[in-house]
C-alpha cells in the first residue's frame, strides 16, 4: 500500500496539531472504506493544518479524489507464452518475439526471445496531491462542494479563494483507531447510510421481473450500481432485498442497458448474510470512478418470499395504470374457429378484470386498425356488417340464448371507443366505458358487437394463403430486427445505399416504432426502447430524430435526420418490441427433467395416427440452430447448448416415445413443427438417454468480422519453408507442402488481418472449459476452440481452390470501447473470451492468419472467410458469421474489394454481381 507522502520516509514521527476546525471522525471513517476498493488505495484530497510547512504531515479525509499508480508486475512465468495483436496493420511493428508465431516466452522457443513477459496492464494514472480551499464547509452531509476548488493531477497551482482551512484534533483517542487502520494499510468497514429502507429496482430490456439493472432510490433519485467488486454474494443480498429467494447470477457492462443519473454505489462488499444492501460496505454514496457502461444487472431466482407483493418497473412507454388491459378476437364463423390463428371475430376488451364486448355504433376502421395491431396483425379488412347482423338478430330471438339478458347489462358492454388509428395500444384512444351518469338506458340500445377482421403477416399465414390485398412492394429503405432473444424484438437497422444501419434513439418513441413493426408484418410497438438495450450495431447510423404520424407505409417515409448530424453513436442504438400473433405454438412444446425452467428434454406434441400424442425428438442432427427454435418456440429466448445425450435428465412419464425424427431447421421457423422432419420416424438410437435436450438462455453473443479491415491489410508474401514448421505441424499449409524438400523453398500467402467484434448481449467464451484446452508445443500456446474460423479462396462459380483455418489460440478483449473494461486476456494462460462490445484483432504477421495460394492460378476469385464455421459456440445471429469479398490475383499482386459479411447487402446485389462476371466470363 501506498502511505501518504508525509508517511514514506522510515522514521517519521507525529506531532501535536492546532487549528480552528474539527474534523468529524466519520469522514476519517469513511476514507477508510475507501481503501478497501478497486485497484489500490487512492488519497482523495490531503488536508494540511495552518503553519505547517509543504513537506510536513498530510491527513486524509473521505473525499472522491485522484487514484494513485497501481504497481505492475510482468507476471512472468518460465515456459509461458504471449502474443502481441495490435492495431492489425501491415505497416505497425511486429510482435515484441518476432519470429513465425509472433510469440516469445520466457523460458525460450521456437520462433521467440527469452525475457520475462510484458505486463499489458496500462497502469493507473500517477496520484497527486489533492489541496482543498476554500471556506469551512461544515456542518455538511458531503465533503465536496461546487464552492470547494481542487488541485490534482495535470492542472497548475490554484489560487486560494478563501482562507485555508485548519483543524483542531480534540484528542488523540478520537482518531487513534482509525488513523492506525490508515497507517497499516486497512480499513474499518464503511456502512451505507440511509435515512429510511433502501429501496431497490430491477430495470432493463428483460421481460421478467427477476433480472435486470439495478438501481438505488437515494435523496429521491433512483442511480445505479458499478460492477465493480460485484459477485454473487451482493447479487444474493439485492434480490433477497427484492422479495426473491437468492440470486442466481449477475451480469456486468451494462448487460441491460446503460442507466441514467448518479452511480450511487461502487465496490460494494457484502458478506451474504445481510437482509439489505444498507447493511454492506461500500465506497459511499456517490464516490464511483465508474462510467454507466459499468452499470451491474442481477438474475434472481423467481421463486418469491411468501407473501411478497412485486413492484415490477416497468420499461415500456405504454401508460401506466389503465385500467384497459387487452384485446382478444372471439370468433363467430365455425370455420374461424377451427383455426389456430383467430383473425376475425367479436371484439372483447379486458377492463378491470372482467371481458367486455364492444359496442359497434360509431366504430371505424381506425378503431380496427388499433386492435389489430395490439393482437400483432399489421393491418386490418373491411367486414361484412350484413352477415353479422343477420347472425346477431337470430341470437337475439333465441329464447335460450343468454346474449339478450347480457346485453341488457352495462357491464357487458364498453359503450364507445374513438381512436385515430395510429395508437399503439387502445389506452392511448378516447374510451367511453358506459352511458353517461344519469343516464339509465343501455349502452349499447339497437346495437351489436363490433366485430374486427385483420391480415396476418407474411411469417405467420398458413403456407397456401394468400394475401387478400395488395401489399406495398417497397424495397428500400428494408428494416430488420437483430439480436432480439423473441419474435418481433430486437435493435432497429435499416438498408439504405445498399448497407445495412442502425437508428439513433433521439425522438425515439412507439408511434414510429410501430410504423415500422407494421413494416416487419407484425402489429403495432408494445416497446420502443433506448439506449442500446438489445446490442449495438456496426457500420453507419443511417437515421435519426424519426418522426412517424403513424400511417406511413415504412419508415423512410417518415421525416428524419441523418444519424451523422447530431453526433449519435452506436450505444445510442433504437430498439422494439412488436406485438405479435399468438400462434399456440407454446403450447405444442415443453422441457421436463432439468434443473431450471430453461433447460431439459425437449417433448413436443404432434398427430400420430390422428390423434395428438407428447413425445421425445431424436438426437440426430440436432444442433443449434434446431434448438434455437426450440427456445423461441418457447419463450425462452436463445439456445445456450444442444444436448444429445439427456441420460441426467428424466423425462415425463408416458412421453418417452419418440415422436419426432430427422429435424432440420434453418433458425428462421416460428416452432419445430414448421422444420423439415423426416415422414415415418426413424431414429438409429432409440429413446431414452439419446433424446434431445436444450439449455435456453435470454441473452447471446454475436461476433461479426470487420469487413474493411481485411479489405485494407490484404498483401502477399513469400515466406521460406524454414520458418514454417510450427504452422506445417497445426495444418496451415495446403498438401503440396507436405511434398517439398523441407527447409528448402518457400509457399506463397495471402495474409490479412481479422478484427472480429462482440454485437450480442453476452460474452463469447469457448465451449470447454480450460481443462479440455488442446496444447500446442510448437507455438507454446493452447487452442480453446480448434477451428475458429475458415478461410477460402473460391471460383466465381464457388468451387474451392485453396482453404485455410484458425484456431482461437488466444481468444481475448484486444481492445473496447472508451469506457469499457476489458475481462479477457490470454497473458499467462488467462481466461480466454470476447466481452459484450469489444473485440479481438488477430494481426496479418501471426502463423495461420493467411491462405496457402501456392498453387493458386492467376485470377478472378471469392475471399470467403467464416466465424464460428462449425456453431459450436451459440450466437444470437448466424447469418452475420461469414465474410466475402471480391479478390483478383495477376501472379504478383492481391486486390481484395467489396469486403462485406454476409448480411451487408441486399440477397440478390452479391447474386447479380456474379452473374454479371459469369456473363462476361461466357463472351470472352
Amino acid at each position: 500500500m501506498a502511505l501518504p507522502r508525509a508517511n514514506a520516509a522510515a522514521g517519521a514521527r507525529r506531532r501535536p496539531l492546532t487549528g480552528s476546525l474539527i474534523l468529524p471522525q466519520s469522514l476519517l471513517l469513511q476514507r477508510a472504506s475507501l481503501l478497501r476498493g478497486k485497484h489500490a488505495p487512492r488519497p482523495s484530497a490531503i488536508w494540511r493544518p495552518r503553519g505547517l510547512p509543504a513537506g510536513g504531515d498530510t491527513y486524509t479525509t473521505g473525499c472522491a479524489g485522484v487514484r494513485p499508480p497501481t504497481p505492475s508486475s510482468d507476471g512472468g512465468a518460465e515456459g509461458r507464452s504471449y502474443r502481441d495483436r495490435g492495431a492489425g496493420l501491415p505497416t505497425g511493428p511486429g510482435p515484441p518475439g518476432g519470429g513465425a508465431c509472433g510469440a516469445f516466452s520466457a523460458g525460450g522457443g521456437v520462433g521467440g526471445t527469452s525475457g520475462p513477459l510484458p505486463d499489458k496492464r496500462a497502469p493507473d494514472a500517477p496520484g497527486g496531491q489533492v489541496t482543498l480551499l476554500g471556506p469551512a464547509p461544515w456542518p455538511q452531509p458531503d465533503c465536496l462542494r461546487s464552492s470547494w476548488r481542487k488541485q490534482g493531477k495535470g492542472q497548475g497551482p490554484l489560487a486560494p479563494a478563501a482562507p485555508e482551512v485548519t483543524m483542531i484534533w480534540p484528542s488523540p483517542t478520537t482518531f487513534l483507531l482509525p488513523l492506525l487502520f490508515l497507517l497499516l494499510g486497512q480499513a474499518p468497514p464503511s456502512r451505507l447510510q440511509s435515512l429510511g429502507t433502501m429501496k431497490l429496482r430491477l430495470v432493463g430490456p428483460g421481460s421478467r421481473p427477476e433480472e435486470g439493472r439495478l438501481e438505488v432510490l437515494h435523496q429521491g433519485q433512483w442511480g445505479t450500481v458499478c460492477d465493480d467488486d460485484f459477485a454473487l454474494q451482493e447479487a444474493t443480498v439485492a434480490c433477497r432485498q427484492l422479495g426473491f429467494e437468492a440470486a442466481l447470477t449477475w451480469a456486468h457492462s451494462a448487460k441491460y442497458g446503460q442507466g441514467e443519473g448518479p452511480i450511487w454505489l461502487d465496490n460494494v462488499r457484502c458478506v451474504g448474510t445481510e437482509s439489505s444492501l444498507e447493511q454492506c460496505g461500500s465506497n459511499g454514496w456517490g464516490v464511483s470512478d465508474c462510467s454507466h457502461s459499468e452499470d451491474v444487472g442481477v438474475v434472481c431466482n423467481p421463486q418469491r418470499h411468501r407473501g411478497y407483493i412485486s413492484e415490477r418497473v416497468s420499461n415500456a412507454l405504454e401508460p401506466q395504470g389503465r385500467r384497459l388491459e387487452k384485446v382478444r378476437l372471439k370468433p363467430i364463423l365455425a370455420s374461424a374457429k377451427r383455426q389456430s390463428l383467430v383473425t376475425e371475430g367479436a371484439v372483447e376488451v379486458r377492463y378491470e378484470g372482467h371481458w367486455r364486448q364492444v359496442c359497434d355504433q360509431g366504430w371505424t376502421r381506425n378503431n380496427s386498425r388499433v386492435v389489430c395491431g395490439m393482437l400483432g396483425f399489421p393491418s386490418e379488412l373491411p367486414v361484412n356488417n350484413h352477415y353479422y347482423r343477420n347472425v346477431w338478430d337470430l341470437k337475439m330471438k333465441d329464447p335460450k340464448s343468454r346474449l339478450k339478458s347480457l346485453t341488457q347489462k352495462n357491464s357487458f358492454w364498453i359503450h364507445r371507443v374513438n381512436c385515430q388509428g395510429t395508437e399503439p395500444h387502445m389506452a392511448n384512444c378516447q374510451v367511453q366505458v358506459a352511458p353517461a351518469r344519469g343516464k339509465v338506458r343501455p349502452a349499447c340500445p339497437g346495437g351489436m358487437h363490433a366485430v374486427v377482421s385483420c391480415v396476418a403477416g407474411p411469417r405467420f399465414r398458413p403456407p397456401k394463403v394468400k394475401p387478400r390485398h395488395k401489399e406495398s412492394q417497397t424495397e428500400e429503405p428494408r428494416v430488420r430486427l437483430r439480436s432480439g432473444a423473441q419474435v418481433g424484438e430486437g435493435r432497429v437497422e435499416v438498408l439504405m445505399n445498399h448497407q445495412w444501419g442502425t437508428v439513433c434513439d433521439r425522438r425515439w418513441n412507439l408511434i414510429s416504432a410501430s410504423v415500422m413493426c407494421r413494416q416487419l408484418g407484425f402489429g403495432s410497438a408494445r416497446e420502443a426502447l433506448f439506449g442500446a438495450q438489445l446490442g449495438q450495431g456496426l457500420g453507419p447510423i443511417h437515421l435519426s430524430e424519426v418522426r412517424c404520424r403513424g400511417y406511413e407505409q415504412t419508415l423512410g417515409d417518415c421525416p428524419s435526420l441523418e444519424g451523422s448530424q447530431n453526433g449519435c453513436q452506436h450505444e445510442n442504438d433504437a430498439a422494439v418490441r412488436c406485438n405479435v400473433p399468438n400462434m399456440g405454438f407454446q403450447n405444442q412444446v415443453r422441457l421436463a427433467g432439468g434443473r431450471s425452467p430453461q433447460e431439459g428434454v425437449v417433448e413436443v406434441q404432434v398427430e400420430v395416427n390422428g390423434v395428438q400424442r407428447w413425445g421425445a425428438v431424436c438426437s440426430d442432427h440436432w444442433g443449434l440452430t434446431e434448438a434455437m427454435v426450440a427456445c423461441r418456440q418457447l419463450g425462452l429466448g436463445f439456445a445456450s447448448h444442444a444436448v444429445k445425450d439427456t441420460w441426467y435428465w428424466q423425462g415425463t412419464p408416458g412421453a418417452g416415445e419418440v415422436v419426432m425424427s430427422g429435424v432440420r431447421c434453418s433458425g428462421t421457423e416460428l416452432a419445430l413443427q414448421q422444420c423439415q422432419r423426416h415422414g415415418p420416424v426413424h431414429c438409429p438410437h432409440g429413446t431414452g438417454r439419446f433424446s434431445a435436450g436444450v439449455s435456453c438462455t435470454d441473452s447471446a453473443p454475436d461476433l461479426v468480422m470487420n469487413a474493411q479491415l481485411v479489405q485494407d491489410t490484404a498483401y502477399l508474401e513469400d515466406r521460406p519453408l524454414s520458418q514454417l514448421y510450427c504452422a506445417h505441424e497445426e495444418n496451415c499449409l495446403s498438401q503440396s507442402a507436405d511434398r517439398m524438400d523441407w527447409p528448402y523453398g518457400h509457399r506463397r500467402l495471402l495474409r490479412f488481418s481479422s478484427q472480429i467484434h462482440n454485437l450480442g448481449r453476452a460474452d463469447f467464451r469457448p465451449k470447454t472449459g480450460r481443462h479440455s484446452w488442446i496444447w500446442h508445443q510448437c507455438h507454446r500456446h493452447y487452442h480453446s476452440i480448434e477451428v475458429f474460423t475458415h478461410y477460402d479462396l473460391l471460383t466465381l462459380n464457388g468451387s474451392k481452390v485453396a482453404e485455410g483455418h484458425k484456431a482461437s489460440f488466444c481468444l481475448e478483449d484486444t481492445n473496447c470501447p472508451a469506457g469499457l473494461q476489458r475481462h479477457y486476456a490470454c497473458a499467462n494462460f488467462g481466461e480466454q473470451g470476447v466481452t459484450v462490445g469489444c473485440w479481438d484483432t488477430y494481426r496479418h504477421d501471426i502463423d495461420c492468419q493467411w491462405v496457402d495460394i501456392t498453387d493458386v492460378a492467376p485470377g478472378d476469385y471469392i475471399f470467403q472467410v467464416a466465424v464460428n464455421p462449425k456453431y459450436e459456440v451459440a450466437e444470437s445471429d448466424f447469418s452475420n458469421n461469414m465474410m466475402r469479398c471480391r479478390c483478383k490475383y495477376d501472379g504478383h499482386r492481391v486486390w481484395l474489394h467489396n469486403c462485406h459479411t454476409g448480411d451487408s447487402y441486399r440477397a440478390n446485389a452479391e447474386l447479380s454481381l456474379e452473374q454479371e462476371q459469369r456473363l462476361r466470363n461466357n463472351l470472352i
